[in-house]
Order: structure tokens, then C-alpha cells, then sequence
């Protein structure tokens, strides 16, 4: 397993070393040891969640607040998605800065999206199964998002906006510089 930092501070690429031959591939997906060895981070992932979408569908940008803020492990198992991490951290030399991925199940990278980030993706395949894990449990009272269209941002989503399915939720949040 390879594990590369990327320019916003905590946000981290997870490369596996894949094995192929005539039957197909093998990897390891995740290795708490390793992880913890690479980047000197000690993180117990306790949920994990997955979901279907099809080409367009934009679900983010999303976080929780306060004790039950999330760490994610974000990956595609089929399909091809850009993922986006928002560093939403107070003080941090990287605040209000985005990093983005295309993760695929060809490439199979994963992003390690840290405690205080925004995290969203958009599905540029015909359909995608996106999988992740978190350190904390879903809590709906602690649930906030940001704008996934914010200027302040400018995030290219490498869609065109009339190719984008969002949710009403996600239509409506905020933006950056709306949030308390």
C-alpha cells in the first residue's frame, strides 16, 4: 500500500498494490497498521457505508460538527466518480481549499478525507458504487453542508451543471461563507 499526502494538510491518497493474473485482481483494501505506520495517524473506523448512483448524481458537499465529526476512507468499487475534500477547519493553512480526485475501479485509489472536511463526489460513469468507511457514527442533529456550486470555492465538478441530479437537500446548503 502506497500512501501519498496531497497538498491540503490531513487529505491523503491510498494507492494498493494490486495483484493480477489470468483470474483477475487482489488487493487489500485497507490496513490499519500500515495506514497508522504511513501516516502516523491512529484512526478506528466503526461504519461503513455504500451507495448506487447514476452518471450525475452529485451528493455532497457534506460534514458533521462538533463530537460527531467524521474521518472518511471514501473508494469506488464500479464506476468512475470525481471526489471532492473541503478543508473546513478553522485555523488551518488549507481552510476553504479543495482537493479532487477521480477514483475508479480500474485505478482503485482511495482518499483518506480527515475530521473537519466537506466531502462530496459526482458519478461520471454510467453508474458507480461508492463505498466508505468512518471513525464516528452518522448523527443527523450534527449534519451540515456547503454549496456545491460555491464560487468561493470554484469547484469543476467535469460535468456541465444541466447534467448534475441533486438532491433537494443538497440544492439548498449554504455557502462557505454562510456557515456558522
Amino acid at each position: 500500500m502506497e500512501i501519498e499526502p496531497t497538498f491540503v494538510e490531513g487529505c491523503f491518497i491510498v494507492k494498493p498494490k494490486i495483484f493480477e493474473d489470468q483470474r483477475g485482481t487482489f488487493f487489500e483494501s485497507f490496513n490499519h497498521q500500515l495506514f497508522k505506520e504511513k501516516t502516523g495517524l491512529q484512526i478506528d473506523f466503526i461504519q461503513d457505508n455504500q451507495s448506487i448512483s447514476s452518471k450525475g448524481t452529485l451528493r455532497g458537499l457534506h460534514f458533521q460538527t462538533g463530537d460527531f465529526a467524521q474521518a472518511k476512507l471514501v473508494r469506488v468499487i464500479l464506476g468512475e466518480v470525481l471526489d471532492v475534500a473541503v478543508d473546513l477547519r478553522p485555523g488551518s493553512k488549507t481552510y476553504g481549499k479543495h482537493f479532487s480526485i477521480v477514483l475508479n475501479d480500474q485505478n482503485n485509489f482511495q482518499l483518506f478525507v480527515p475530521r473537519g472536511f466537506a466531502h462530496g463526489f459526482i458519478t461520471l460513469s454510467e453508474t458507480a458504487i461508492f463505498a466508505y468507511k468512518c471513525d464516528n457514527y452518522y448523527h443527523k442533529p450534527s449534519e451540515q453542508g456547503v454549496k456545491y456550486n460555491d464560487p468561493d470555492l470554484n469547484i469543476d465538478w467535469n460535468l456541465d451543471p444541466s447534467e448534475m441530479l441533486l438532491s433537494e437537500k443538497d440544492s439548498i446548503l449554504p455557502y462557505l461563507k454562510e456557515l456558522k
